[in-house]
């Protein structure tokens, strides 16, 4: 049997061409659906900068009558150091990756350079790694003993708001979804009780709903009893993706992770823009800050390791609206 015994550290430009920027920008990020701020100058500040909307004034001399100035709003995105480890036996290391390297066309694997070893590799734990940040967005929690603890998500930030009457919320309880029509119910209420500077970004195309799988299956139902042609052939072909009314649905894909949290709603729905929830990840800033992947000869073991920063927070708690089941 062989073995994988060649260590592997990435820091500085490695670190973040490698593994960090792949996955927090192009299509990787899209699939994340929220706003991404990488290596980003720390700490992680972002400017929101509203203008007046009424500057338009007669002229009737020279000289200035501006008024006050822009108004800003700024907030510090908290960054917490975060490690990932996984390992595995050396025979199933090998295997693994054996079989990312044999799913490809253009590999010879009678010649396998160490490069075409290495990509397999680096794509096993990055998978891993982008899974754990985007489950930790949602449902991470500090205050937890265990399981997504590193930094507080979402849905614990946003919970704290509705809990304080700071953003607009509703309950609804288990008849609401007694028929595929109650889901359009709950994006109505959300729609009407959001703030009128909410409704005023339509027009800008990043509103979305994100919401769990329960709720994107009833609206999936919803629209498949429409009676129409296109519905039918939705129904047997599947939708790439859903909108109400030009606003994207959003399956947020959470359901194995909330049913281990004992605080967070199983049910929700959120109204709000993409670029309202952000996450920041840096690995340029802290010292230590590498992946490493090594062969444990005493255990005969493959590890993977990465240490880097990342935290979440939600930038205007007034774009926010939010739904949940009782």
């Amino acid at each position: 049997m062989s073995y994988l015994e060649n260590a592997k550290t990435y820091t500085g430009q490695d670190l973040e061409t490698i593994f960090f920027r792949p996955m927090l920008s192009g299509p990787s990020a899209e699939e994340l659906g929220i706003r991404i701020l990488y290596n980003m100058p720390v700490p992680t500040t972002v400017q929101l900068w509203e203008g007046n909307p009424d500057v338009l004034q007669k002229y009737t001399a020279a000289g200035w009558s501006g008024g006050a100035g822009a108004t800003k709003l700024q907030k510090t995105i908290r960054l917490n150091r975060v490690k990932a480890e996984m390992g595995f036996s050396a025979a199933d290391y090998f295997s693994l990756v054996y079989e990312l390297i044999a799913s490809r066309a253009d590999v010879n694997m009678d010649d396998l350079s160490g490069t075409e070893l290495e990509q397999a590799e680096t794509t096993l734990f990055k998978r891993s790694i982008a899974e754990g940040i985007r489950a930790t967005m949602w449902v991470g929690d500090t205050s937890a003993e265990s399981g997504f603890n590193t930094f507080d998500g979402f849905l614990k930030t946003i919970k704290a708001f509705a809990a304080s009457d700071t953003i607009s919320s509703y309950l609804y309880d288990a008849a609401a979804l007694a028929e595929p029509e109650g889901v359009v119910g709950i994006f109505e209420n959300l729609w009407e009780n959001a703030s009128a500077k909410v409704q005023d970004l339509k027009a800008e195309g990043r509103l979305v709903f994100f919401v769990t799988s329960d709720l994107h299956h009833l609206y999936e139902k919803y629209l498949d009893g429409r009676g129409t042609e296109s519905a039918y052939l939705d129904a047997v072909a599947g939708r790439k993706e859903l909108a109400y009314h030009g606003i994207p649905v959003v399956d947020v894909r959470l359901g194995s992770y909330l049913a281990q949290s004992a605080t967070l709603d199983k049910s929700f729905a959120v109204l709000t823009d993409r670029r309202n929830l952000v996450l920041a990840v840096n690995t340029a800033d802290f010292p230590g800050n590498e992946v490493r992947m090594w062969y444990n000869p005493d255990q005969m073991e493959n590890r993977q390791r990465a240490v880097f920063m990342a935290g979440c927070d939600v930038l205007d708690e007034s774009l926010v609206t939010y739904a949940a089941k009782v």
